[in-house]
């Protein structure tokens, strides 16, 4: 059976990142390349960090997504060659941080105190928000509050 990468990307649509189900691989940005060597498929990532914990759980989403499609023989490599950026986070990606209660991050600028201090909110838009705290629950995530709506909200950090 003959696969495309059209076909490989649309199929890794449905491999969700772990922490942020409503995200997937390929529009977080982390898988960088598909491979297809007749039945075989080789996916490149990297990962938003180099310790993330959710790696492992990543790989095997890919190889059953993959598998369950009908390819024979799927590996997975992690590379560090270009680092991971937020910039890597497509538009839909963004837009669905934002639905599910993220900010989604600032573009590929290196951001001043005032871009992180004062987020778009993304319950009511407003950027009359503070950062409370830049650790949230992952490595990946800031904890801010917003003065208009009096909501707490996490943040996709900028990565670049």
């Amino acid at each position: 059976m003959a696969f495309t990468s059209d076909q490989i990307y649309q199929w890794l649509e449905e491999v969700k990142d772990p922490e942020i189900p409503v995200l997937s691989l390929v529009d977080l940005g982390v898988i960088t390349a598909v491979v297809i060597d007749n039945d075989s498929v080789a996916i490149e990532m990297t990962p938003t960090f180099v310790g993330c914990p959710a790696l492992d759980l990543m790989q095997q989403e890919i190889k059953s997504t993959l598998t369950s499609k009908g390819v024979s023989s799927v590996t997975t490599t992690v590379n560090f060659h270009q680092h991971w950026t937020s910039d890597n986070i497509s538009e839909k990606g963004r837009q669905a941080l934002k639905q599910f209660g993220l900010a989604p991050p600032q573009p590929a600028i290196f951001p001043d105190i005032d871009l992180l201090e004062h987020v778009a909110c993304p319950r009511c838009n407003s950027t009359d928000t503070e950062l409370k705290n830049i650790f949230g629950p992952t490595l990946c995530r800031s904890i801010h509050y917003c003065n208009t709506c009096s909501e707490a909200f996490e943040q996709f950090k900028p990565i670049h």
